[in-house]
């Protein structure tokens, strides 16, 4: 398995940083995307690593915000045969708001009409290698970094964001904010026991530019470090977070724009 960062806040490679992420994974069985980023970046980084696009066959979108699903129309545009799975109420109406200051950040709806959505409402075995999952209990290890984000009804309880299972020889976890509480998912997918997590979690709060207290951070480490995972961060975690997560967890890297991990001789890293 490979997995390269298309589309990310930081870049050190000649590939475009964007604020958002996708990931391009190749497995034993799948040709996928995870997330599109923002906008078109994803398509100008691909073709700048000699990527098609055009040959991707399943896409998956984490949750209905503009920075993991904003390059759908333009990937549709390339690409007539990928299925791509979300969470139906993804395509709701998704704002963030501060200080009188109202955005809507969600999806263009017009879209989910397209016969290449499969529209999903909660866990989905898409096959023998993949397997998608919410998390419904968010409480424990609330991140104050989602006090900004509403649905229409309140504020956003995330039954659109879904992470991914890559079942094989070690399993891997991919989530893309992880707006539920990474140790939220971390305790659900325990089942399948990961080796690899990767992914946001929504630790910096964009809006406000501020980081959630040491007291939660410190929470989080604690319960991370009873997983025998690896763990690659990126996007909304936010750089004070990480370096104080990797102070304390036993394997925690920044994945950023550009890079790419993958087993090789039994181990994963960054190749």
């Amino acid at each position: 398995m490979k997995i390269i960062s298309l589309v990310e806040n930081i870049s050190h490679s000649e590939l475009e940083a964007g604020y958002g992420l996708a990931l391009y994974i190749e497995t034993e069985k799948h040709t996928l995307l995870f997330d599109l980023g923002p906008d078109e970046t994803i398509i100008r980084n691909a073709k700048k690593r000699g990527i098609d696009l055009s040959l991707v066959d399943t896409v998956i979108i984490s949750h209905g915000h503009w920075d993991h699903g904003g390059a759908l129309e333009a990937f549709l545009k390339i690409n007539d045969h990928a299925k791509i799975y979300i969470q139906k109420e993804a395509f709701a109406p998704h704002f963030r708001k501060y200080m009188g200051d109202e955005a809507y950040i969600g999806l263009e709806t017009s879209l989910m009409e397209n016969k290449q959505f499969v529209l999903l409402t909660g866990d989905h075995e898409i096959d023998e290698e993949l397997f998608l999952f919410t998390v419904t209990n968010i409480e424990k290890n609330r991140s104050e970094a989602n006090d900004t984000l509403f649905m229409e009804d309140g504020l956003d309880r995330f039954s659109h964001e879904q992470s991914l299972i890559i079942k094989g020889e070690k399993n891997t976890l991919i989530m893309g904010c992880g707006h539920t509480g990474v140790t939220n998912i971390m305790e659900k997918a325990a089942v399948f026991a990961p080796k690899v997590c990767i992914g946001g979690f929504h630790l910096y709060n964009p809006t406000t530019k501020k980081t959630v207290s040491d007291a939660l951070l410190e929470n989080i480490a604690a319960e991370l470090s009873q997983y025998d995972t690896d763990f690659y961060t990126c996007h909304c975690t936010g750089e004070e977070a990480f370096r104080y997560l990797s102070e304390k967890l036993r394997h925690m890297e920044y994945f950023s724009c550009g890079e790419a991990i993958g087993y090789e001789n039994g181990c994963f890293k960054k190749i």
